[in-house]
């Protein structure tokens, strides 16, 4: 929460309470683990999601589902992103979610250097279909793991007065643990994004003719992200470690998931994990990360 009085304390509220209200809307899964977060962190990171919800919608959802044509949809976006950088410049804005973006970004030291990227990949959904291996690696770094080095600013810098620049370990772990999250969507998501969207994620890949062997070779490479982003999950601060690991845990169940199922299936099915499972996790994690706020418990 902002420290300011006045009007500007009562906007900062408004436009906090407004981003979190974006985000209730929205997954369960990403709303579990945000109720994990602890204090400031917890607003933060929702004002950092709503934004990336709202980028979202412009590009895949509501726009469209309003009737917005395809060129005024590449120039809401644009005008989106230059709200962004006008509030993080003046740290005000009437969008109260850019607002409330621009407050956890200023606190935390989240810049251009992480939103520009995260737009770029955006606008290439208006415009690319099929992707190459370089550009499906840029197209990961802006739309995953820029917004992991989001939340490892706001997490490194937790109650800090001032920005806390991370560990290379941390930034490496969450960037890998962004890149999984996403990868992993684009399996779940292959029907919607290839029969309702025309596009292919995953370089070389035909989302209709996906084999087995496909599906196990890409899911190795998101459980060696998973892998490398678990082992750094201890040296965050405690105000974050039991929400990163719910969120670990839930997209390696996903994963398995996805293993169990057979490829030409997943142009017909989309993989969930149910609630009561998605609980279990999250119980698991606190017992494991934070095992004091059990009753009984102790760490092993």
């Amino acid at each position: 929460m902002s420290g300011r009085r006045g009007a500007a304390a009562a906007l900062d509220r408004a436009a906090e309470a407004a981003a979190s209200t974006v985000i209730s809307r929205y997954s369960t899964s990403f709303g579990l683990a945000t109720q994990l977060l602890r204090g400031v962190v917890r607003t933060r990171t929702r004002s950092v999601y709503a934004l990336v919800r709202v980028a979202d919608e412009i590009v895949d959802g509501a726009a469209a589902e309003h009737a917005v044509a395809p060129a005024r949809i590449a120039e809401l976006l644009d005008d989106y992103e230059r709200r962004t950088e006008q509030a993080l410049e003046l740290g005000f804005s009437t969008d109260l979610v850019a607002h409330a973006f621009a407050l956890a970004a200023r606190a935390t030291g989240i810049g251009t250097d992480l939103t520009r990227p995260f737009f770029a990949s955006m606008r290439a959904d208006l415009d690319v279909s099929r992707h190459t291996d370089e550009s499906f690696a840029t197209y990961v770094h802006g739309s995953a793991e820029v917004i992991g080095l989001m939340c490892l600013r706001i997490f490194a810098t937790d109650r800090s007065p001032r920005p806390v620049e991370p560990s290379p370990e941390l930034v490496d772990g969450a960037q890998r643990l962004g890149a999984a999250f996403q990868k992993v969507n684009f399996l779940r998501d292959l029907a919607a994004d290839a029969g309702e969207r025309g596009r292919a994620y995953f370089p070389g890949i035909d989302p209709g003719a996906l084999t087995d062997a496909d599906r196990e070779r890409l899911l190795d490479d998101i459980d060696d992200d998973l892998a490398a982003a678990r082992r750094v999950i201890p040296a965050l601060p405690a105000s974050s470690r039991v929400a990163v690991r719910t969120a670990h845990d839930l997209f390696a169940e996903l994963s398995r998931c996805l293993r169990a199922t057979r490829a030409s299936d997943l142009m017909t099915t989309r993989v969930r994990v149910g609630n009561t499972r998605k609980l279990l996790l999250a119980a698991q994690a606190l017992g494991t990360e934070a095992p004091g706020l059990i009753p009984g418990r102790t760490r092993p």
